[in-house]
């Protein structure tokens, strides 16, 4: 199956889809209809970025009433799984860094799933679906705003009703690369009951744009969770699949479209993440918002784990108290940080050399846009992997949070600044030279 790798975007020209909708596993949030009429034929597409591939479910859609009781979602095991009948894919969707486009095609109470293009195995031509019936609750991202909460991203949600259609009313491979990418959709026929959700207003994010005005209610989304991150501009994450300590389970959490990191324990292991995103060339740039700042470290890493972000040989990390450690040793000392500070991170890739800055102010006489200061980094093609992974978590000594901002931030922002390419919201300037994490960049300058 042709995967998303790490998403369509890598694709030049096309189809732009510009906004999606970031969910928070912890804050019952999701996004509910009523349907006003009966169907045994119905399509549902949207694209999903899940951002929990283990240890809990997370429900993709769901409804309910007058006897039936659907259920799609993501299951611990990262299986796409239909309750009603109960069935599930045989294969496993894992990669956090992935934009998934899933078509659930309904043909009288026949149902299959396909997946960026293919139909899954394990859920083509299930029988006994139920119809979606009048009075029946259709809730987006939840199950009935109870259980299962989605933790990730949807984007180009498509509901149609009373019609069956195939995967290419909404997206087709690209014809050099092979890639699965989506296409307009607005000149579809949705149907009495259908709409179709851009994410483009966050002052309404149950906004229906097909023409039917079948607006979903909203339940705790806010503005801050319209996201950038798209399934054409897929922007990177933390990633919950590759952390630095080996003993990490029950140390901490990843939240907030896998952005927000939450130490549960004080002292060792000393859990950190990396990016899902790594580089080996160009100049890059992150900024990250310290909610809990007692124990907060921030930095790079090969991807390799450590004791803790700062102790491997190609580690280098800026931690709470004001200190620059690589390979266990203190290179320097610049401010310490604490609650509501910003630390901005620019890595630069052609000149081997690491800035951070608190609140604006580049630490250790830095100055990226003019490559002086800083710290000297060993270049990626002697590290051992070849690149370099941004990093953030726990030193050790208290419970942090910190909030990731890679372009599509989880928290306000004040001013707003993209890149030069017109990339990413950030809090501060954006260094000249210097670019977001995101698939088109990297396309462009990693």
């Amino acid at each position: 199956m042709p995967l998303i790798i790490p998403a369509n975007s890598a694709v030049g020209g096309g189809y732009d889809v510009d906004n999606s909708l970031r969910y928070d596993k912890n804050s019952s949030q999701y996004l509910r209809r009523t349907c006003g009429s009966s169907a045994s034929s119905y399509t549902l597409s949207l694209w999903v970025k899940n951002c929990e591939p283990q240890g809990g479910d997370t429900t993709a859609i769901y409804w309910n009433g007058a006897g039936a009781k659907i259920n799609w979602e993501f299951n611990g095991s990262s299986q796409i799984y239909w309750y009603d009948p109960e069935t599930r894919t045989t294969a496993s969707y894992r990669d956090v860094s992935a934009w998934y486009h899933l078509v659930w095609k309904v043909s009288s109470n026949v149902g299959t799933l396909y997946v960026n293009g293919l139909a899954a195995s394990g859920l083509t031509s299930v029988s006994g679906i139920d119809s979606l019936n009048s009075g029946n609750f259709i809730y987006l991202g939840s199950d009935a705003g109870q259980y299962s909460p989605q933790n990730g991203y949807f984007s180009e949600v498509c509901f149609i009703d009373g019609t069956a259609l195939d995967p290419t009313s909404f997206g087709e491979y690209d014809e050099d690369s092979g890639i699965w990418k989506p296409i307009d959709v607005s000149g579809l026929t949705f149907g009495t009951n259908g709409f179709y959700l851009d994410f483009e207003d966050s002052s309404a994010l149950g906004n229906d744009v097909s023409g039917n005005n079948n607006d979903l209610t909203v339940n705790n989304l806010t503005a801050i969770n319209q996201s950038t991150d798209t399934c054409t501009t897929n922007f990177c994450t933390a990633n919950p699949l590759h952390f630095g300590a080996a003993s990490h389970p029950g140390a901490s959490n990843l939240s907030d479209g896998n952005l927000t990191f939450t130490s549960t324990q004080a002292g060792s292991p000393y859990p950190y993440y990396f990016s899902t995103f790594a580089a080996s060339q160009g100049k890059w740039y992150a900024e990250f918002k310290v909610t809990t700042g007692n124990s907060a470290v921030i930095g790079i890493g090969t991807g390799v784990g450590s004791g803790f972000l700062g102790a491997g040989l190609y580690d280098y990390s800026y931690y709470y108290d004001g200190t620059f450690y690589n390979y266990g040793s203190n290179q320097g000392s610049q401010s310490s940080y604490t609650d509501g500070d910003i630390i901005s991170v620019a890595l630069d890739l052609d000149n081997n050399k690491i800035y951070v800055a608190k609140n604006n102010t580049w630490q250790h006489s830095g100055n990226p846009s003019g490559n002086s200061g800083g710290y000297t980094i060993t270049a990626p093609a002697s590290n051992g992997t070849g690149v370099y992974h941004i990093a953030y978590g726990d030193a050790g000594g208290g419970t942090p949070a910190i909030q990731g901002n890679f372009g599509s931030p989880p928290f306000a922002i004040s001013s707003g600044n993209a890149d030069g390419d017109g990339y990413g919201n950030f809090e501060y300037a954006v260094p000249s030279g210097y670019y977001a994490l995101n698939t088109k960049n990297l396309a462009e300058y990693g």
